[in-house]
């Protein structure tokens, strides 16, 4: 009897069966295959098959949000490059016209700086994943249908790659994954395929020339050797801007596509063939326009899939483009979405009404009224889950509270977007509080990393750790920089890099105290587009203000009227502190 049925012959005959007869052994079988008695063999096959299918799935969906992850870095970095050169001339321009030429040569470092960075960096990554998400994912799936091209797997032109016919080739798609596993974590840092700095030390002295060449009296700092000391401003300014968005964790952003690609990825196949369906012709008209490359040139190729950049100066800065949708599910909120107001009105609007539930719960914070508080932040993060801020302003109620378990979830759900300084604080005392001591530690030792200078963390620091009977007496300046060399050792931090001194002296007005003030949205009409068709026969685009405004309209008008701080590259003044 053949292999696949050797299992009937274990089975024991029914007594109560006649066994004469020549057709029981075929209805043995029959009542074998029937469905309340399934197959092993047959089973197991499935079994196996559908785990290959599971392993095969997770891996694609794991390859696409690795390479997501590393586009919202590589993008975004793009994007700061491009403030770099168009908004802080600008800002540079601002700071020393109140302190001089050489001002942001020597306070290019100081917090209030770092502070303006850190909220405009903030509202331009809540949009990352809405910005970056479609374009990924485009070229992921171009970079993985390269790769079944490679390996000569047929595509369907309308339904473009299914899944099932990678199976084989599953070892070297998990090498593709392993690959990138194996990468660091993804960061910003300057494109090295971009250009220098030359175009807005360009522009930055140009405006300084034009704005003192009209003054009759000329200011003494002003009518020598200006120019480097306001370039090497310009420059270390350009440098903060850089460390302070390496204080962002991409990984944190993108919510919504993240939980597409892992709770909502299904094993079975349709998603990788859904997304198949929804790429696939564009990814074919792209190919007709720019043309095709055969053999193993296709593997892995697909914009984006450098990873580390594309070399080309024809990356985008996505951020200043308009969207064509917006991530906010209108569920999420009582109020739908007005199909009349743009995606900036959109994201204005969801922002503003956010920062009215923040005022609402500081109002109640500084009553002593923290369950209200608690609930007013969980509501300004409901809208706005991707501004870390709210996180952290949840953890300061939960401390008040005693709650110190939601205190650290909140802290880290923070950190897992912004690794700030009060992030790491308020989650080493609930930590400290939770027993928890050795992470508290680690805590306090994050925020000593890049403020070396923060008290309150030393402090803290000190508290928690051994006595040190071995400190040095603090006497001399010779003894000064001993006992500082020993406080860092017994603390567990690494000694402060030195700064490397300016090359032009201090001058009274570099120690000014300049203040950063981000200016409140303003009551901005709303405007209609209207389509004209001029005498020619052409159409014009024309604006007009809106006087019947729906009542989403009407609420951002009157969100706009409380003068709430709308962070940006461009709505801000430099003052005197």
């Amino acid at each position: 009897m053949p292999a696949k049925y050797s299992h009937i012959k274990k089975r024991t005959p029914n007594p109560k069966k006649n066994g004469k007869g020549s057709g029981n052994g075929s209805k043995q079988v029959l009542k074998h295959r029937h469905p309340h008695h399934p197959n092993p063999h047959a089973d197991r096959s499935v079994t196996q098959a559908m785990s290959a299918v599971t392993q095969l799935e997770r891996a694609i969906s794991r390859i696409l949000l690795l390479r997501y992850e590393q586009d919202i870095a590589r993008l975004f970095s793009t994007r700061l490059h491009d403030i770099a050169l168009v908004h802080l001339p600008t800002f540079v321009m601002r700071c020393v016209t109140l302190g001089g030429p050489s001002w942001a040569a020597h306070n290019a470092d100081c917090e209030e700086i770092k502070d303006f960075f850190r909220a405009a960096i903030s509202m331009d990554m809540r949009q990352a994943g809405e910005r970056v998400a479609t374009k990924s994912v485009l070229w992921s799936y171009t970079a993985l249908r390269h790769f079944a091209m490679s390996n000569n797997v047929t595509i369907c032109q309308k339904r473009g790659l299914h899944s099932m016919r990678l199976l084989p080739h599953y070892i070297s798609l998990k090498g593709h994954l392993d690959v990138l596993e194996a990468l660091p974590p993804p960061v910003m840092s300057k494109p090295p395929h971009l250009g220098s700095l030359k175009e807005g030390i360009q522009a930055l002295e140009e405006a300084c020339e034009h704005k003192y060449a009209r003054w009759s009296q000329i200011p003494p700092e002003w009518q020598h050797d200006w120019r480097p000391k306001v370039r090497l401003g310009y420059e270390k300014v350009t440098q903060t801007l850089w460390r302070v968005a390496r204080e962002f964790d991409v990984r944190g952003y993108g919510q919504v596509l993240r939980e597409k690609l892992s709770t909502k990825w299904c094993d079975c196949g349709c998603s990788t063939d859904h997304l198949g369906e929804v790429c696939e012709k564009t990814v074919r008209e792209d190919e007709e326009e720019s043309g095709v490359r055969s053999g193993k040139q296709r593997e892995w190729d697909g914009r984006g899939s450098g990873i580390f950049g594309w070399e080309t100066e024809e990356e985008e800065d996505i951020w200043e483009l308009e969207l064509d949708f917006s991530g906010m599910d209108p569920e999420d909120l009582d109020e739908g979405i007005d199909p009349s107001m743009t995606i900036g009105e959109i994201m204005e609007w969801r922002f503003l009404k956010a920062e009215r539930e923040k005022e609402q719960g500081n109002t109640a914070f500084r009553r002593g009224l923290f369950d209200i508080a608690i609930t007013h932040y969980q509501a300004a993060h409901k809208i706005e889950p991707e501004l870390p801020h709210y996180q952290l302003n949840l953890a300061a109620a939960y401390l008040k509270l005693n709650n110190w378990i939601e205190a650290e979830k909140a802290c880290t759900k923070a950190l897992s977007q912004h690794r700030s300084g009060k992030g790491y604080f308020r989650r080493a005392r609930a930590r400290r509080m939770l027993g928890k001591t050795d992470d508290a530690i680690r805590d306090l030792r994050a925020i000593l990393r890049f403020q070396p200078s923060n008290n309150d963390a030393i402090t803290e620091l000190l508290d928690l750790l051994p006595p040190d009977t071995n400190a040095p007496t603090p006497s001399s300046s010779s003894a000064d920089q001993q006992y500082l060399e020993h406080l860092h050792e017994h603390l567990g931090i690494a000694k402060p890099k030195s700064i490397k001194p300016s090359p032009f002296p201090r001058v009274p007005s570099d120690s000014q105290k300049l203040k950063i003030v981000i200016l409140p949205t303003n009551d901005v009409p709303i405007w209609e587009h209207h389509h004209e068709v001029t005498e020619k026969g052409k159409q014009k685009l024309t604006m007009t203000m809106k006087t019947n405004l729906t009542p989403r309209e009407a609420e951002m008008q009157k969100l706009r009227r409380e003068n709430t701080a709308y962070p940006s590259w461009d709505r801000y003044v430099v003052k005197k502190a």
